[in-house]
């Protein structure tokens, strides 16, 4: 009987992040999925990051996660967004050539040591008094494991749409997983149905470029790897087109024979990416919506028009993309679908995405509810730690809401749950100016290294980047510029106030018109200074005072985490908890008193009352 520490199932974002995580932590791994050909396959949009989304793959990088690294060496368009705007929703978005992506990636799945592939369908889990023992395959093979990490994207019961066509399919052409879903079921996990979709994908050949608006990406490119010196890869550019109001009566004229608007479609969809006949209704006002056409890849000649995610039929679809101006004679190679797919209710998660129902059984990806790529590989790769950490028997990995957005993440999928598609915000994030993209490494990569996905190599980089910072924070602070003619006049042509005493560097930078760039022209200062460093200081500087408002405001938050609950708690016997308020912490299970507060319904006075009695029961 084949034995292994660790069964993944399920190779898309999270798996990967998952398989190779545990794999690297020396355990021995078995990476089950369907179709070995699909793995990292780039299943919708060809990009990875965006707002909210590039922090995350930052902070999987900071990890040792895999996808930074993969989106770098696949990169054909990188750009910062909300450049114009502060530090703290800046995000990273990057177009990737999907065909390299994928061939990338199963290179590396491919060599990594302590990690097998097998290419077949699971239908079952082997449990025993409530405790993960291994699986069964489709084929009535048994696998032992000490440990399961689930992420089977959409393929979970998947049931494809596209107008009054359905059939079952966990993405076009590829079969759905049939069986794991009942099986959860009668395990006892409460299951959802969420649906996402997908655009058609026109020819590049078929297109008038001439008629649309075109949008470089950032030059130099911003790498999303902390481990990546540059990027070398060409660059390519998107173009903007938009729909208008023919686009619009087309699509109202046919709702008809939309599955989502004749109620065939139950599921519940992203409100945040919504298909282009969900935003026609929903926004009658508007005359026109954005469409960003994507390349798929450097030598392909499919175009992803990213925003006219759809599942109306296919003679529709064609009459919608060639309504638009510079796709009036476009052709499809592929056409938009939607598809609904099992999910579990993600409160029946600890913090360390364990399940509360089976010992050793993880969940990662969209079967806890979310979209897209990157929060998948966030979960596959704390999935995947926490479960390698289990089978070594060491404590685990829990991020909380002011280390990480990661941490933000699971904490919203485990304490409150999701009725929708979660997808990640900056505005989910109460310590975004102190958890921003360029500190990631700063923030997680002690962690990574310390269970060993962060080289020494790489740790090094980021001990004489924390070095160099304090460095020149330490310089700032001692060393004066003094109020000489030629100083004030270089500050009246910076268009700020001239000095009338000596000030030292730390303050001049303070002041908004000054960047550190201008202070080493004003100062003459000869430090040589990497760009990271740089501004990372910059902005310590500069946003001195929102920053020690909000490292007060995770002091407090962090008082009320460090007070655990045991896990075996019997809220019942706290008679001064109300029934609802005990029905619910009994459902939950928190690990912390900051876990329990952030529970719908629990009360401050609850959390005093819990207080309270802890202080009794520990005396």
């Amino acid at each position: 009987m084949n034995i292994y520490d660790i069964i993944v199932i399920g190779a898309g974002h999270a798996g990967i992040e998952a398989s190779l995580a545990v794999a690297r932590m020396g355990c021995k791994t078995l990476l089950i999925t369907l179709d070995v050909k699909a793995i990292g396959r780039m299943s919708c949009n060809p990009a990875i990051g965006g707002v909210g989304k590039g922090q995350l793959v930052k902070e999987v990088d900071a990890l040792g996660g895999q996808m930074g690294i993969a989106s770098d060496l696949c990169g054909i368009q990188f750009r910062i967004l909300n450049a114009s705007k502060g530090q703290a929703v800046q995000s990273s978005r990057a177009q990737i050539d999907m065909y390299k992506y994928e061939t990338y990636i199963q290179g590396v799945i491919k060599k990594q040591k302590n990690l097998k592939v097998k290419e077949a369908q699971v239908v079952k889990l082997i449990v025993r008094d409530n405790q993960l023992k291994g699986v069964v395959t489709a084929d009535k093979g048994e696998i032992v494991a000490r440990c399961v990490v689930i992420s089977p994207g959409t393929f979970l019961d998947g049931l494809v749409h596209v107008g009054m066509r359905h059939y079952s399919g966990g993405r076009i052409n590829e079969p759905a997983a049939i069986g794991l879903g009942n099986n959860l079921k009668d395990l006892g996990f409460n299951l959802l149905r969420f649906k996402t979709g997908t655009c058609p994908r026109i020819s590049k050949k078929t297109i008038d470029f001439s008629r649309l608006i075109e949008q470089k990406g950032d030059n130099p490119p911003k790498p999303f790897s902390f481990s990546t010196p540059k990027i070398t890869r060409k660059q390519v550019s998107c173009y903007i087109t938009y729909t208008n109001p023919k686009t619009h009566k087309i699509i109202l004229d046919n709702l008809d024979r939309s599955p989502l608007f004749a109620g065939i479609i139950k599921a519940t969809g992203v409100r945040y990416c919504p298909s282009i006949e969900d935003k026609i209704v929903k926004f009658r006002d508007r005359q026109r919506h954005q469409i960003f056409l994507e390349p798929q890849g450097l030598k392909a000649d499919e175009i992803y028009p990213n925003g006219l995610s759809t599942s109306l039929p296919e003679d529709v679809q064609l009459k919608i993309l060639r309504s638009i101006q510079g796709l009036e004679k476009v052709e499809v190679i592929r056409y938009g679908y939607g598809i609904e797919h099992t999910v579990v209710d993600s409160t029946q998660l600890y913090p360390t995405l364990e399940s509360k129902l089976v010992k050793n059984l993880f969940f990662a990806g969209q079967i806890n509810g979310t979209t897209g790529y990157e929060e998948a590989a966030a979960q596959g790769l704390i999935a995947g730690i926490n479960a390698a950490l289990r089978t070594k028997n060491q404590e685990p990995i829990i991020l909380d809401r002011s280390s990480s957005y990661i941490g933000v993440l699971i904490d919203d999928l485990t304490t409150k749950g999701t009725n929708e598609p979660y997808r990640m915000f900056t505005s989910r994030v109460e310590y975004r100016l102190l958890l921003r993209e360029d500190n990631a490494d700063l923030r997680l990569r002690k962690i990574g290294h310390s269970i060993g996905l962060v080289s020494k190599k790489d740790y090094a980089k980021t001990l004489a980047k924390i070095k160099e910072i304090e460095g020149l924070k330490s310089f700032l602070k001692k060393n004066l510029l003094k109020p000489t003619s030629e100083i004030n006049k270089k500050l009246a042509n910076l268009e700020t106030t001239s000095l009338k005493s000596p000030v030292t560097l730390e303050q001049m930078l303070k002041r908004p018109q000054i960047s550190l760039k201008d202070l080493k022209t004003l100062s003459r200062m000869k430090l040589v200074l990497s760009e990271s460093a740089s501004s990372q200081v910059e902005i310590e500087v500069k946003y001195r005072g929102f920053i020690e408002r909000q490292l007060a405001e995770v002091a407090r938050f962090k008082n009320l985490e460090k007070i655990k609950l045991p896990i075996d708690l019997d809220y019942n016997r706290i008679n001064s908890l109300s029934r609802e308020i005990q029905e619910k912490l009994t459902k939950f299970k928190p690990l912390s008193l900051g876990q329990a507060s952030r529970i719908s319904g629990i009360t401050p006075v609850a959390i005093s009352i819990l207080m309270v009695y802890l202080r009794k029961i520990n005396k």
